[in-house]
């Protein structure tokens, strides 16, 4: 009898030690990031009340999540995004948290959808969040996290930009031009640039928009400048969200990112909780998904049942910026690189482990992370000994039964330039 071999589900990915290595390279560089803008970390349960998706977004919703019914009958599914778990986290201790507070987490997250590049069933995000505060400084701090980090990737000014719209003002514009139904149009005002003119025109008129207000929505959403808008609205409510957009690029420029950031009305963002600023960050040509996206959310935790609690956050998914990095050669070399490998010409095994834990202690009490320290963990001639360290990538080989040695001193290799030397555990340290 044959046995199948086991297939990987659709959508997700294997991450054996080479795709490790640049995951946690990512990892790592998200959360040097948000620490050092001073955002604490926090995390929830894989999964969750199939109502907290559905009251937020609706029973269609349904379609997009892996969801099913537990043992106890109860309707679960796995988390699709992370921006409703941190309003439950929210409501539950709204009274105990002190407003406003910055948060982070690097969730798994789970949507059954069609698998294709850049959008997969299975992905890891980062999302950034700032709860109990309307300040546009909240969105200007956000956005200049999203830029660092993306920097710190190694991304020039002009490889990306910070698109940047308003959902409260194309309300305002829509109530201006007699829009029914908003809630109709914001989905198909979000699938703008990918349906085409034709398509785009015919689905706002299914929404309930004439063939003059189309014209003049499409118009609005072509503007490039804030000057350009300002000719076409005319309402106090749009005059007071677009000061909000030049408070916003006029604190961004003051710190240094004003080339990173650009007015973009075509940015809606589908989900119906935004309710003001809106962005999405992109390659300069967008010639790939978005590698962030986010906005304001102040009706989020009452819609959910609590009390009102104005926040604003982004995510920035995993795929797209490895995508994004490889496409730029920046991401780092996948192979394992260790500082010490600790080899033995009689096989001293007991001396081998010894002298590993050495090197491992030699940080001391520092805060310094410690000295990665690999060795054979089997009888082997010296000649695969030196292989293995050349597969791990070892930088100094140190023989525990060098001949030349002293007492307290060991032979050591410099595997980068083949150098051989004797010396104590603080010389050979300083080699490194």
């Amino acid at each position: 009898m044959s046995i199948s071999i086991p297939q990987l589900p659709k959508g997700t990915r294997d991450f054996y030690p080479e795709a490790e290595r640049i995951q946690n390279y990512i990892f790592d560089t998200w959360r040097s990031v948000a620490e050092s803008f001073a955002y604490e970390e926090y995390e929830g349960p894989m999964f969750e009340h199939l109502e907290l998706y559905t009251g937020k977004s609706g029973e269609e919703i349904v379609s997009q999540l892996y969801n099913f019914k537990d043992k106890g009958d109860r309707e679960i599914a796995l988390r699709p995004e992370m921006t409703p778990t941190l309003a439950r986290l929210v409501i539950q201790k709204a009274r105990e948290l002190k407003k406003p507070f910055k948060w982070f987490s690097m969730p798994r997250l789970f949507r059954y959808e069609k698998a294709q590049k850049g959008r997969l069933r299975e992905f890891f995000q980062l999302n950034m969040d700032i709860i109990g505060t309307e300040s546009i400084y909240a969105e200007a701090d956000l956005m200049a996290a999203i830029a660092t980090m993306l920097r710190k990737f190694g991304l020039k000014d002009g490889e990306f930009a910070i698109g940047v719209s308003s959902r409260k003002l194309l309300a305002t514009y829509l109530e201006e031009i007699g829009a029914p139904n908003p809630s109709l149009v914001y989905p198909v005002l979000d699938r703008r640039l990918k349906i085409g003119p034709e398509a785009f025109a015919k689905a706002l008129a299914d929404a309930g928009l004439s063939e003059d207000q189309v014209k003049k929505l499409d118009d609005f959403m072509s503007c490039k400048s804030i000057e350009e808008v300002k000719a076409k609205v005319h309402s106090e409510n749009a005059t007071a969200a677009l000061q909000e957009i030049e408070d916003l690029f006029a604190t961004l420029t003051a710190a240094g990112y004003g080339e990173c950031v650009n007015l973009d009305l075509s940015i809606v963002r589908g989900l119906a909780y935004y309710t003001g600023i809106v962005f999405e960050v992109f390659d300069k040509g967008k010639s790939m998904r978005a590698i962030a996206g986010g906005g304001r959310y102040d009706s989020l935790t009452e819609k959910l049942g609590g009390e009102r609690i104005p926040g604003v956050g982004f995510g920035m998914g995993d795929v797209v910026l490895a995508d994004l990095l490889a496409e730029h050669k920046l991401l780092p070399s996948p192979k394992q690189s260790v500082d010490f490998y600790i080899a033995s010409f009689t096989n001293d095994m007991k001396k081998v482990f010894e002298t590993a834990q050495v090197f491992r202690n030699a940080a001391g009490n520092t805060n310094a992370k410690p000295f990665s320290v690999a060795h054979p963990l089997a009888a082997m001639k010296m000649g695969k000994q030196l292989d293995q360290a050349n597969y791990q990538g070892a930088k100094i080989v140190v023989y525990v039964d060098g001949s030349k040695a002293a007492e307290g001193e060991f032979e050591y290799k410099d595997m980068r330039t083949g150098e051989m030397f004797v010396g104590n555990v603080a010389a050979i340290i300083d080699r490194l």
